[in-house]
């Protein structure tokens, strides 16, 4: 999609929110006005009205994609919400609550009856019910579970056995197989068969009889050769293979380097067990890049904006007491240094821009760092070249931004010993940075934890607090 077509896409939702709120407070109003008015058959009347602006929101919804309808729903506050929610259909509110964020999910299902939650899973594949199911109540899980026909809960029960993270998790198994002794001819006869082709079916995957994969078979070839030629003549049996303990991150980095759009899933003695499609592992990419903009922020996980206010203090609390503490520590550095404050004011106005500024530098290295070790950029042999390259560009910052500090505070103060000092604070501050930005992240990967969990926290309490000690220190030492 191109960046012209994703802004007008985003303007019609934008669009259709605005009018589903319009409505909403359109109703709200109408019904208020109708309900302080003394009419004959009063409650006939509120009873039309309402009836009216339902009419009109639910065909609203009827013209929208389940993706947008998710989006309405997670920008309107919890009332309005619910009252949207009531008008879908049943047999889209399975796909609406894939799409909509977890916390937004969380209230709707909440909201939601036992037989509507069972009703709606049905709508869905295996796949797609896994993705679910830990947010569905037990019992709901149960009903569904017998509901399934017997394939089907054999492949809910596998895909529900692996992790968030791996392969498993993003594979799906709607998918078509075809056997490489028969012909073309065969297989287009098969295809025409068939209600449709599954979302993103770019080849068909060439089994025997034990369901191993022997090789895919791409539609375009399929298309274009003779229809008397044998599939096992025409396949492909060079191909990529993932595992379904694979991690997900590994199988997002090939479909990106080799531009895939869809790659087979193969267990035990080479068993096809399901594929992997691209929008599986768009969607993927966007929620591991949303929750490492959470994490590096300090939130615990993804808020529904709208959520209740004890709800949300709640998921920053964590690394606000974090920041509490490292602040504390930061003003007891800046205690240490009071009689010096006291006998140069200059040093008060100045030494924030030294903490700023390493903070700041500490986090650009992080996000460096962060987003190599989730490429799988970094190894050991690298750490070491990656640490000396952050020094050097440490101090060419700091000889360059911490000069012209330095130049106007000689200017300003009318000290050239003040203005070496700004340069040589900034410049072991900025190296401070880049050293903490590469160890942070690496340690916490070593410890086996997730490197953006709060790590713009910690570079920042550690450029505060050694910013303030290297600036008061050296002041001290060189200027009273």
């Amino acid at each position: 999609m191109s960046e012209v077509q994703e802004s007008s896409s985003q303007e019609s939702v934008q669009e259709h929110l605005q009018q589903i709120v319009e409505i909403l407070e359109k109703q709200r109003l109408v019904e208020g006005l109708v309900h302080k008015q003394e009419m004959p058959r009063h409650e006939l009347v509120e009873s039309l009205v309402h009836k009216q602006h339902l009419a009109e929101l639910q065909k609203r919804l009827e013209g929208l994609h389940s993706a947008d309808i998710a989006y309405i729903l997670e920008a309107l506050p919890l009332e309005q919400r619910l009252a949207v929610w009531d008008l879908v259909k049943v047999d889209r509110e399975g796909e609406i609550l894939l799409e909509v964020s977890e916390p937004v999910r969380e209230t709707l299902i909440a909201y939601m009856e036992p037989a509507e939650l069972v009703a709606a899973a049905e709508t869905l594949d295996a796949d797609e019910l896994a993705d679910l199911a830990p947010d569905l109540p037990e019992d709901v899980m149960e009903d569904v579970f017998k509901a399934l026909p017997v394939e089907e809960r054999e492949q809910l029960r596998a895909a529900m056995s692996y992790a968030e993270d791996s392969v498993g998790a993003l594979m799906d198994f709607d998918l078509v197989t075809v056997r490489e002794d028969v012909t073309l001819e065969v297989v287009l006869r098969y295809l025409r068969r068939l209600d449709g082709l599954p979302d993103h079916t770019d080849q068909l995957f060439v089994v025997d009889r034990d369901e191993a994969l022997k090789g895919v078979l791409p539609i375009n070839l399929l298309l274009v050769s003779e229809p008397d030629r044998l599939v096992g003549e025409v396949m492909k049996r060079e191909m990529l293979m993932l595992n379904p303990v694979d991690r997900a991150a590994e199988a997002a980095q090939a479909f990106e380097r080799y531009d895939l759009v869809t790659a087979p899933v193969v267990g035990e003695r080479g068993r096809l067990m399901g594929r992997v499609s691209v929008d599986a592992v768009v969607d993927y990419i966007r929620e591991a890049s949303e929750n490492e903009r959470l994490k590096l922020g300090g939130l615990r996980q993804e808020e529904d904006i709208f959520a209740s206010v004890w709800d949300s203090a709640r998921n920053r609390w964590t690394w606000l007491a974090v920041n509490l503490v490292t602040a504390f520590v930061a003003s007891r550095v800046i205690s240490v240094f009071e009689g010096s404050i006291e006998k140069l004011v200059a040093l008060a106005a100045l030494m924030p821009i030294v903490a700023g500024i390493g903070g700041n530098s500490g986090n650009q290295t992080i996000t460096m760092i962060v987003r190599s070790l989730a490429l799988g950029q970094i190894t050991h042999s690298s750490a070491r070249a990656l640490v000396a390259k952050e020094i050097v560009i440490a101090v060419l910052n700091g000889l360059v931004w911490g000069g012209i500090m330095g130049a106007f505070a000689m200017f300003l103060y009318h000290s050239a010993a003040l203005g070496v000092v700004m340069t040589a604070a900034m410049t072991l501050n900025l190296l401070v940075a880049a050293l903490f930005g590469v160890f942070i992240p690496v340690l916490m990967v070593k410890l086996g934890r997730d490197p953006a969990v709060g790590s713009s926290v910690l570079i920042t309490a550690i450029t505060d607090s050694g910013g303030f000690f290297i600036f008061l220190g050296l002041a001290t030492l060189f200027l009273l």
